[in-house]
């Protein structure tokens, strides 16, 4: 019998096949070749993406990262395989996304628990539990307090460096409080997880599974008199102190933070003595030479990459990082964004001149 990897293989071949060869009549009422087109437009479909090219020269994909970097680790994450379940044991083939065979097995089927990487498994997860597995993240608000807990909270330490929480941290981020994806400040309480109505409490329930698309239309379904999802809110308060609230929350997250990124630059010029900006390239925060406030991008290389952290520093620039890579936050659980900014912005207004009287924490 044909191991998985086999069939992963004949599967895609055939439904490539189906997708190339069929007339573009027949694949508008053809279901099977609906799906394909579907995913063939997805993020998870897309054979271009970083996300499957970036070890390309390598010939491999590490086993550090095979797991959601390309199907192959993906089916031996899950011990569809025949290997054991929760680990990787083989580079991920390159040029590999993640496709029919990571979600159409049983082992798919039957995973309902997932391991975050505070160490907090979360049960009970049904169809979310393969989206969980490679949108959680790669790192929780637990190492920023292990990395930092030494060190004087304003003292620059070259033992400290930034810690990515990594991208599409959609799980992390609808859990909250219970899986620590971002960096908790001692005795502050943060929202759990989003429990939003039972017809859109998954993420397939939000998410066209092969697409990836959001489906908006339930959406305005119930939350009448908007015409945009980033309109609906449904906390009323002044959460960026800007005096306007009839936005929706997405404009109030945006605004906290942009004013924490201005204050994380206002402290890094003028308590750690080294201006700092941002860049969405790895390892995201460099050393700002000229103080414009801006990376260009030759100067957006690791020997550039900033280093004079501080405990402050590097806990807000976490929390920074975990609403920036998730930009869906505003929908998979607003509060708990919101207390993340708030209160990163608050500990660095101990250090540097921020008016936050007229913001409100959730």
């Amino acid at each position: 019998m044909p191991n998985a990897r086999t069939i992963q293989k004949m599967l895609l071949a055939m439904l490539a096949v189906t997708w190339l060869v069929m007339p573009a009549v027949a694949q508008d009422d053809d279901p099977l070749a609906a799906l394909v087109d579907a995913w063939l437009s997805s993020p998870h479909g897309d054979y271009h993406s970083p996300s499957f090219t970036y070890w390309n020269a390598d010939g491999e994909v590490p086993v550090a990262c095979a797991a959601c970097h390309s199907q192959t680790g993906f089916i031996d994450f899950l011990g569809a395989d025949g290997s054991t379940p929760g680990e990787v044991n083989h580079p991920g083939t390159i040029n590999s996304p993640i496709g029919c065979a990571a979600c159409h097995t049983t082992a798919a089927h039957e995973l309902d628990s997932v391991t975050f990487p505070s160490g907090v498994q979360v049960s009970s997860l049904g169809d979310s539990a393969t989206c969980s597995v490679c949108h959680g993240g790669r790192q929780s608000g637990d190492a920023v307090t292990a990395a930092t807990g030494a060190i004087g909270e304003d003292d620059v330490s070259g033992d400290l460096g930034f810690i990515n929480i990594h991208y599409g941290v959609a799980a992390s981020v609808m859990h909250g409080a219970e899986v620590r994806g971002g960096y908790h400040y001692p005795d502050r309480p943060y929202a759990g997880r989003f429990a939003h109505v039972p017809s859109a409490n998954t993420c397939t329930d939000c998410h066209d599974p092969h697409s990836t698309r959001v489906a908006t239309d339930s959406c305005m379904a119930c939350h009448r008199g908007v015409e945009d999802v980033r309109d609906i809110r449904t906390r009323h308060g002044d959460f960026d102190g800007d005096g306007h609230t009839a936005g929706g929350i997405h404009a109030e997250i945006v605004g906290l933070h942009g004013q924490l990124y201005a204050a994380i630059q206002a402290y890094a010029r003028d308590v750690a003595d080294t201006p700092i900006a941002y860049a969405n390239r790895f390892p995201y925060f460099f050393v700002d030479a000229d103080g414009d406030g801006e990376i260009a991008l030759e100067d957006a290389i690791m020997p550039n990459r900033y280093a004079s952290w501080t405990p402050r520093l590097l806990k807000a620039a976490y929390n920074y990082q975990v609403v920036k890579k998730d930009p869906g936050g505003y929908v998979h659980n607003p509060t708990y964004i919101l207390q993340l900014l708030h209160d990163s912005l608050e500990s660095l207004a101990g250090e540097v001149d921020i008016d936050m009287s007229a913001m409100q924490r959730p």
